[in-house]
């Protein structure tokens, strides 16, 4: 009986905790459509698309320093720090953050690399797809950390202009999604090249126990599929990224800033939290997985004895 009452007082806790937040939401709303009114003045200054605009900071012509390649560079340092700190303190007893990283590396080793080619490919190939699997995600997770980096929107504090906090990512620039694939794309050709020797590997886009005249066009499709996989790669990520990150701005207050209705900024905001949560939770590691998964199957296809 006293264990029934001790279960029972938890979850009075947490539904009296979320009809109080959910009677202040509601309360909020109602004020601030009273106070400012339900329809509110359209802003044409603000683009929400700014926030993505890339400003050089730095301008030495093509290796110019902007928005992008500082995120490039936290993503990449996180990357390379983070994993060789873990592995010069690794113990016999492995703690928490040692448990989570040995995890991950088996996801790696054993569900991306392993189950997509022999032994002996994965092996060779395994440090490559790991390293790329984990500098997406970073590159993911990093994108989610307000940082001020948005130089089109500055704030005055104490006389001093600052950029204005806001969330950015590497990958939502399409630049650097298509440059991961094209590194993708050479990996595999080459691997299927050396395997093979340049006539085998294009005979390897045949499949197998096709003949005659149907060949010549399956060959010429199969080329111009192997050229979709960089887009699907690249599109994959960038679009994913970007859209997530565009909901998130209009969830937490540009859409309200963009019709000018107050209360919508506060209708919209447990929406934006929830999404926010959703976007680091699954979306920053799902989408790493996807692509560090389809260059590991890529690469078992090219020194694949038959298609």
């Amino acid at each position: 009986m006293n264990a029934t009452t001790h279960d029972a007082r938890p979850k009075r806790s947490v539904k009296r905790t979320l009809l109080i937040l959910f009677g202040i939401y509601l309360a909020g709303l109602i004020a601030l459509i009273a106070i400012y009114g339900f329809k509110g003045q359209r802003n044409n200054i603000y683009k929400p698309q700014d926030e993505f605009k890339l400003e050089n900071w730095v301008n030495l012509g093509i290796f110019s320093i902007n928005k992008a390649v500082v995120y490039l560079f936290l993503a990449a340092a996180l990357t390379c720090v983070s994993m060789i700190y873990i592995a010069r303190r690794m113990q016999q007893r492995p703690n928490k953050v040692q448990t989570a990283v040995e995890l991950l590396f088996q996801l790696m080793r054993d569900n991306i690399t392993g189950s997509s080619m022999d032994s002996r490919t994965a092996a060779r190939w395994f440090p490559f797809i790991g390293t790329l699997f984990l500098f997406i995600l970073f590159s993911n997770l990093v994108g989610y950390i307000p940082l001020p980096t948005n130089t089109s929107a500055k704030i005055d504090v104490l006389g001093v202009h600052i950029p204005s906090f806001s969330i950015y990512a590497a990958t939502a620039n399409l630049s650097v999604p298509l440059a991961l694939a094209l590194v993708v794309f050479v990996s595999y050709t080459v691997e299927g090249v050396r395997a093979k020797g340049p006539i085998g590997y294009l005979k390897g886009l045949i499949p197998g126990g096709v003949k005659g005249a149907i060949t010549v066009p399956l060959f010429f499709l199969e080329l111009l599929s192997n050229v979709m996989r960089v887009l699907s790669l690249t599109i994959r990520l960038f679009a994913n990224i970007l859209a997530g990150h565009l909901i998130i701005l209009f969830m937490a207050g540009a859409l309200a800033v963009i019709l000018g209705a107050t209360w919508l900024g506060w209708f919209t905001l447990p929406f934006g939290i929830l999404l926010y949560a959703f976007e680091i939770g699954l979306v920053a590691a799902l989408q790493a997985f996807i692509f560090a998964l389809l260059t590991a199957i890529y690469l078992g296809g090219a020194v694949a004895e038959e298609h």
